[in-house]
């Protein structure tokens, strides 16, 4: 049984996707929040930066995105990064990129010129989004590249006959010169025309961009792709999904609506929640997004990872935990059987993180290169179940697993969470200890440097207690030795870490 979960609120959106019962996928779109990527814009350019080949461009969406000459000039890697998929392109008009070394941006931009540019990659943190000017207008079979002939055919087909089949047909369109296609993993299966009148629907599509394009005076969004709600209707109809679950009744009348040109290909049950207990109560999805929330995920034989964010990567480690195994047989196979666990919970967990960038695993050291390779082809195998593009490398000696996985739009712990005030996204603050020594140094200066001899110490109630009558009483002693007078008081609302001095006599806060 194959369900899509859709729970809609006021401000949120949330898809899972659950596979017999176990939740395999997870989206959450915000209004604040809203999904760039392949939106197609009318933008203008408000900067270059010469030394790195870039420029910045308003696209009227809050911050500036931005464009490398390799987004400019013609780039077939970025589409398949676009879209997820390698390409497989008719030999004839096969894309070259020799044009790239040569080229300077400043032979394609000028401050101020309008330009029109598809996002490529959410903006994330304070990166504003990734544009790029290759623009293509996606549907569900195919991809048109207006201004690029490349024809080409997804090498996740793996029927070489499905794919020569698909060559035949986009070759015998009647289309510009250049305007190229691109077949979907979708389009295997569909009939020639089907696949003929998507394609005039995009090329329509497209004209309705261009002259949008002309009419506009300023930066705005010509096209937008298709929303979580018409994706979630798509999905279920080409990944063969058996139902779709909703708890708002205005999206169920409108999921019977998108449903209804896609009822003979697939039957799909879309069903309206009623149950008083929320669904992602009642399916486990909430337990599971809490799961996804920690740094320490149990996998089912006592074995655990780790998750540690950083700037540049995500590095996932392995441990053997309260997995016992059975010594007297083989402690070497007990160690395979976790880290192949593991391997699928570490592609699940990619997904429902939704992690991008660099990922190094660090599975429990094996000394049979037999197992070593059983461990790389499952992850392998489980990550090809995930939409976004991954490249895995080997196994090195030490165990360790680099990959990378192509990063949209923002994680789940960029959506969900913000830094902690207290650590500023470190993960720890400082010992009660340590600010009791920076106390005893700051009042030392307070009094020799600055000769301020009557203060007042605020600090947290937590620290005042660690303190205590005997910690406070040095303090005090030792003011008196430099002939300064101290009093003590608690002030809740200080950071843990913080501490004010302020002068006894006036109340004026002193500067440490």
């Amino acid at each position: 049984m194959k369900d899509i979960l859709l729970n809609i609120e006021s401000k949120e959106t949330r898809l899972a996707l659950l596979k017999f019962g176990t939740l395999w996928d997870l989206v959450i779109e915000r209004t604040s929040n809203k999904p760039l990527t392949g939106n197609i814009y009318r933008g203008r350019v408000t900067n270059i930066l010469h030394n790195i080949q870039s420029a910045f461009i308003d696209i009227d969406e809050g911050d500036n995105g931005f464009i490398h000459i390799s987004d400019i000039v013609e780039n077939a890697q970025k589409l398949q990064e676009m879209y997820g998929m390698d390409l497989e392109w008719d030999e004839e008009v096969k894309p070259q990129n020799k044009r790239l070394k040569t080229a300077d941006i400043e032979q394609f931009l000028k401050i101020d010129q309008p330009v029109l540019v598809q996002v490529v990659k959410e903006p994330i943190g304070s990166k504003g989004a990734r544009l790029t000017a290759n623009v293509s207008v996606a549907g569900r079979y195919l991809v048109m590249l207006p201004g690029n002939p490349h024809r080409g055919v997804s090498r996740k087909i793996e029927d070489r006959k499905a794919r020569e089949q698909l060559k035949k047909i986009i070759r015998s369109f009647e289309m510009p010169k250049d305007t190229g296609l691109i077949c979907r993993t979708s389009s295997v299966g569909a009939s020639p025309d089907k696949i003929a009148d998507e394609a005039k629907d995009l090329f329509e599509t497209w004209e309705t961009i261009v002259e949008e394009y002309n009419k506009a005076t300023g930066p705005q969004c010509l096209f937008e792709e298709s929303d979580l709600i018409k994706r979630a209707v798509i999905t279920a109809v080409d990944k063969k999904f058996d139902r779709i679950l909703v708890d708002d009744h205005t999206t169920f009348l409108r999921l019977k609506k998108l449903y209804a040109p896609y009822a003979k290909e697939h039957p799909v049950k879309i069903e309206m929640y009623r149950d008083k207990i929320p669904m992602f109560e009642r399916f486990g999805v909430e337990r599971e997004l809490d799961k996804a929330m920690k740094r320490k995920i149990w996998l089912p034989s006592g074995g655990y990872l780790f998750f540690d964010l950083t700037e540049a990567m995500c590095t996932i480690d392995v441990n053997s935990g309260r997995s016992s195994g059975d010594k007297a047989k083989d402690l070497e196979e007990g160690l395979a059987r976790i880290n192949m666990e593991a391997a699928e919970e570490i592609a699940r967990q990619l997904r429902l993180r939704n992690i991008g960038g660099l990922v190094i695993c660090d599975f429990i050291d094996m000394r049979s290169r037999k197992n070593q390779r059983r461990v790389l082809d499952r992850i392998k195998e489980a990550m090809k179940e995930d939409s976004a593009k991954c490249t895995i490398l080997g196994m090195s000696e030490f165990g360790l697993v680099e990959m990378t996985r192509q990063r949209s739009r923002e994680s789940l712990y960029q959506t969900v969470l913000s830094h902690c005030p207290y650590c500023s996204g470190l993960g720890s603050i400082k010992t009660h200890e340590s600010v009791e020594i920076d106390i005893e140094r700051a009042l030392k200066k307070l009094i020799n440097l600055k000769e301020e001899y009557a203060l007042e110490l605020h600090i947290h109630p937590h620290v005042n207690q660690h303190l205590g009558k005997k910690g406070r009483d040095h303090l005090v002693k030792l003011a008196k030795t430099f002939n300064g007078d101290l009093k003590f008081k608690s002030k809740d609302v200080l950071h843990l870490n913080d501490f004010e001095f302020y002068c006894s006599i006036n109340g004026k806060k002193l500067e440490v």
